[in-house]
Formats: structure tokens, sequence, C-alpha cells
């Protein structure tokens, strides 16, 4: 492991015997008899290794030229390892420059071995905190795609610029947040939101979709395990929790748990830490909490099927995301985005809105709220074939809760994805009851809910 080490002493002899030691040791040794060139050196070479005289001046001997020049190249590449050294034996010195970011100190005379051995820790070091910084900057690119901006939030009605100006209030804090509406009404777009304005947005969000982990995993999932504490447990694996750590954790459904999986989630948001399957150490966190839910947690709480204790935990601020049906001003707004978004994405030219379709768009009553218009109009797009689409070209549920097609009548297709919204806004979103009522597994339920992009 050879790097290039930078020799700086004012003493002609004390740089030449220390070139002809190190030349071997380093694949290239640099040497200064004034540190004033030492910056421009830094710039122009690359200097793993610095042996840094004390003292430059002739009759001063107080070190502080060494202990100033030491903090000049700390401040220009912290990773660089500097190695002391001084003919007056000042130990005390030396362990301030030591305190102040210095790897070690040498005494004048020096032993050799003892140089040649201290320079090669000090390589050890340089490259162990090259590394770091490489890794860090690795995981800061990572946190940066991670975090690119998701979809953007269109809305002028009132009702949205409430909920816009209660964001940009409360992102700031560390505040537990809750955010409730409706399926479709877009809940994790506005937590992705918070998570942006917020103190943390250089770390992650991690999102987890409660209602999709069963209670077998969740522990794995949320608190992570240790190689070999279960029979499929190849290799130690961090849990959500510990992932987000620094940054926001984002429930999804949070309604959707159990009341025993509420108690965990629970003891973690109380005691700031996990404990990871099969270890005995707690791990710390510090996470900014925010959840989402459609359901009730008030009735719920009433009806013995949530913690009281656990929703006091999540809601320090509760953000209610309006329907659609309650934001007629952004409808308009909206279908223009994904008319433009998916004629860019689906090579279609120009498209726009006829009169007549605009007003059937206004009419609706949009249960599924903006997920539905998104999907309504991505399926408009791909089967348009004229630049102005029209009224024919949206086919909605009516009053009655029927799906009409351009004839009239019913594909099998149609009547199973009818099935499936009906029985997804009986039950208020409860997947498990869906998939029930269906009598379909989950899994096939959210294969289902893919293929028809509910």
């Amino acid at each position: 492991m050879k790097g290039n080490i930078l020799i700086i002493d004012d003493n002609k002899s004390v740089l030449t015997a220390l070139e002809l030691l190190l030349q071997l040791e380093f694949n290239e040794v640099h040497t200064l008899k004034n540190p004033n060139a030492l910056l421009s050196t830094l710039q122009q070479s690359q200097i793993d290794v610095i042996l840094l005289d004390m003292n430059f001046k002739a009759g001063i001997n107080t070190g502080n030229e060494g202990l100033y020049w030491l903090k000049r190249i700390l401040e220009t590449d912290a990773s660089i390892s500097v190695v002391m050294i001084t003919a007056h034996g000042d130990v005390e010195l030396a362990v301030r420059a030591v305190k102040e970011g210095a790897f070690d100190f040498i005494l004048k005379p020096w032993d050799n071995n003892k140089l040649i051995a201290t320079l090669h820790a000090a390589l050890k070091l340089r490259a162990s905190n090259k590394e770091n910084l490489s890794l860090r900057e690795k995981n800061k690119n990572l946190k940066q795609q991670i975090n690119k901006p998701g979809q953007i939030i269109i809305g002028e009605s009132i009702a949205m610029k409430k909920v816009l100006d209660l964001i940009k209030k409360v992102a700031a804090t560390d505040a537990n947040i809750l955010i409730t509406g409706e399926n479709g009404t877009g809940k994790e777009i506005i937590a992705q939101e918070i998570h942006r304005l917020s103190n943390r947005n250089n770390e992650i969000m991690v999102s987890v979709d409660m209602g999709a982990i069963s209670e077998t995993l969740f522990e794995s999932e949320l608190f992570g395990h240790e190689k070999g504490s279960f029979t499929d447990a190849k290799e130690s694996r961090a849990g959500k929790l510990e992932t987000a750590n620094k940054g926001s954790l984002f429930l999804d459904e949070i309604g959707n748990l159990s009341l025993s999986l509420q108690a965990k989630i629970l003891a973690a948001l109380q005691n700031r830490s996990i404990t990871r399957l099969g270890a005995n150490i707690p791990t710390s966190i510090d996470i900014r909490l925010i959840s989402a839910t459609n359901k009730d947690l008030d009735q719920m709480i009433t009806d013995g099927f949530f913690r009281e204790d656990l929703l006091y935990r999540i809601n320090a601020i509760t953000i209610e995301i309006p329907p659609l049906r309650d934001r007629q001003n952004d409808v308009l707004l909206l279908a223009d985005f994904y008319l433009n978004s998916y004629a860019n994405k689906y090579n279609k030219s120009k498209l726009s809105l006829s009169a007549q379709a605009k007003r059937k768009l206004l009419d609706y009553n949009w249960p599924g709220n903006v997920r539905e218009l998104q999907h309504s109009i991505e399926r408009a797009v791909i089967l348009a074939s004229e630049k102005e689409l029209s009224a024919n070209d949206f086919n909605f549920k009516c009053g009655n809760n029927t799906l009409k097609s351009n004839n009239g009548k019913l594909t099998i297709e149609e009547m199973e994805k009818q099935l499936i919204l009906d029985s997804i806004e009986k039950e208020n979103g409860n997947m498990s009851a869906v998939a029930q009522n269906l009598g379909v597994t989950r899994q096939t339920l959210y294969n289902k809910l893919k293929k028809y992009k509910l």
C-alpha cells in the first residue's frame, strides 16, 4: 500500500535524510522547506500523508506555526493524515496537535523503524478516510436519487390551499403527522411533500404499506433481523424503522394493523429504539413519523379496533385531504396535467379536451378521487384516435354504481372490476375484508388491483 507523502521541514539535511529513507516506502516523496507553498502543493498533487515540522522560524519554538498549518491542511482535506515532527521533545504540545486533528507525532532524532511504522499506519487511516468519504458521497447520491421529486401537488381550490398552507406550517417541525382521506386522494404525495419541506430532506423517506405486511413478517420487515434468527435469515438485515433513521417513516394504511401489531409499533415509538429479531441489544432510532389512513380511527377506538394511546402518538397534527368531489376547481387542472403527461409518455401528438368532455369530467362524482381521474385520462389517451378527446372517450360509474360501456353492455372484466370497486367502497378500503367478500386471497386481490390499475 504505497501512497504519496509530503515532508515539510526548514532543515535541508532533515529533508534529504527523510527523502532517502522513505523513497522506497511511498510512490512519491515531495519535500518543502517553506510551508507557504503547502496549499498550492496540495492542489497540484495527490497527497496522502504529511510529515509536518512544528517550528520553522529560527529561535521560535512555540509550535504555533505547526498548529496553524495543521489547521489549514485539515480545512483543505480532512482525510489527509498528518504526522507532526519536533526536535524539542515537547510532548504536551504534540498531544495538543493530536487533539486538534494530527494522526500522531514523532520526536527528533527519530527511530527509522518507528517512523516508518507510524507513517504506514497514517497511510492506512488515509485510505480508510477516503473510502468513508466515497461511501458517504455514494450514500448522499443514493438519497438524492431516492428523494427525487415525485408527483407534484396540483390544486387551486380553497380546500387544497388550506391543506398546502398547513403542510408548510408543520413540515419544518418534527411533529408526528396523521394524513386522513379517502382512497385515491394522494396521501402518499402529501407525505412526500412534508418530507421534502422538512429539515430531514437530505435523508430518505421510507414508505411502508401496513396493509400489505403479513403478521408473520411484520417484526422482520419493521425491526430487522440478525443472521440465523429464523430459518430463512441467511444474512442480517436492517428493518424499515432502522433504515429510516434520521429521515422520515411513512406508515400507509395504519388503520389496517391488528391490535397486537399496534402494540409493537407503539413500543418502538415510545422507546425510540428497536431490537432486531435474534439480537439482544436495542438500536436507537430518530425518525419523523408520518402516518395515513382512510379509516375513522376515532370510531375504531370506540369499537375496540384501534389503540387510543397509539393515536395520540401518531397524530400531533392531522391533515385531512379533501375528496376530489369537493375540489371542483382542480378537476380540469388535474385533467390537463395528466393529459399532457400521458400524451408525452405514449408519444401522442398534442391532445386536448372537448367542451363536452370537460363538462362530463366536472359532472362526475369521482368516488375513486384523483387516482381514478388519472387512470381515466391514461385510458382515454391510450385509446385516443383524435387530437381532441370527446365525452365518449370517458366511461364512468353512474349514480346507481353501474359501469357503462359504449354499447351499454358490460364485459366480464368490467363486471369484475366493478365488483372490486364496490367491495372496496363498502369495506372502506380494508383489503382483507374485500378479499374475504370476493372469495379470493389477498395476493390475488392485489394482482387484480394491479391489473385494473385501481
